[in-house]
């Protein structure tokens, strides 16, 4: 009889307990998480999925990334949500115990700044761009806002807001801290009005913010093309040895990688000058291009047409 017993115990040691410890999802376990990849001694980032952003998501769509030195943690961007912040800051605590002590913003769009506020409820201190403030008053943000508590509920939701910076900046700025140096630089307009870029030399590491795309189709919006590719030379001039994208893999190869947003913006010049500068119809100058090269990419069908549009409409305003 004891050997029944025994035998009933592997059993349920077999079968039963692996379920109890692998199976079963911790109470906080949504599907979505964040892991720092390191791409120097001392700079890791998170990169966001290829997708629209969505509640499934929790709009987990754009890279942010973060540098540990001596005398805390600087982040570059926020993410898409509160509730990514929350998990960034939870992985960065896994990586150091150093406290973080500031967040650059590359641009105020909103898949990378809605965490915001949980980094200003740790103490950071927030750096943006002073075309920032345009942004954050304007009918514009507070429209996206609203959107945003339907589209990517419960993540967004009523409790979160826009967060303005501490620090405005105008053209340059150097951020030191632990002997660890941060040379913040205005490129806009170009993909926002406010952008900015970050250098560390130390780390021979750029993020780069929406200037850069890796591995989908860009979002362009409301950009300012012509001043976005003038910003990709001031990239190429600072020769990082890697580059953090707003979105995609990161950048061993600089200048490779930045010659597929180069070429996806002048490409999109290229067929929509005509057609713009003679007033002929948009509709026709799209179907004359040839997608071929960009078709079958991450977010073709959602973008790209608008991104031509777009385009079309600010040749005849330059």
């Amino acid at each position: 009889m004891q050997w029944r017993k025994s035998f009933f115990s592997i059993l349920l040691g077999l079968f039963v307990l692996p379920s109890l410890v692998y199976a079963q999802p911790k109470p906080s376990d949504d599907g979505i998480y964040l892991k720092p990849i390191q791409v120097a001694p001392h700079t890791y980032f998170v990169q966001g999925l290829p997708e629209m952003g969505t509640s499934s998501n929790q709009n987990f769509i754009s890279n942010a990334g973060f540098v540990v030195t001596p005398k805390g943690v600087v982040v570059v961007d926020a993410l898409g949500s509160p509730i990514l912040a929350k998990k960034l800051i939870r992985e960065i605590k896994e990586v150091t115990s150093q406290k973080i002590v500031a967040v650059i913003v590359s641009h105020y769009h909103a898949d990378h700044v809605y965490g915001l506020q949980e980094f200003k409820k740790i103490g950071a201190k927030i750096y943006a761009q002073n075309e920032g403030r345009n942004y954050l008053s304007s009918e514009t943000a507070k429209q996206r806002l609203i959107a945003s508590r339907v589209d990517f509920a419960p993540w967004v939701n009523a409790q979160t807001t826009l967060t303005s910076a501490d620090i405005w900046i105008d053209r340059q700025y150097k951020l030191t801290l632990g002997g660890v140096e941060f040379l913040i630089s205005r490129v806009g307009p170009a993909h926002a009005p406010e952008d900015l870029m970050v250098y560390v030399p130390s780390e021979k590491v750029l993020f780069a913010g929406d200037l850069v795309f890796r591995g989908r189709i860009p979002f362009v919006g409301n950009a300012d093309s012509k001043g976005w590719l003038s910003a990709l030379g001031d990239i190429e001039k600072l020769r990082p040895n890697i580059v953090i994208p707003g979105h995609g893999a990161y950048s061993a190869k600089p200048a490779e990688d930045i010659a597929f947003t180069r070429d996806y913006l002048q490409y999109l010049r290229e067929t929509m000058t005509k057609a713009a500068v003679n007033l002929d119809p948009f509709d026709e100058a799209y179907q004359q291009a040839d997608w071929t090269e960009y078709d079958g990419m991450p977010l073709f069908r959602a973008a790209n047409r608008m991104n031509a549009y777009n385009v079309y409409l600010s040749i005849q305003s330059e």
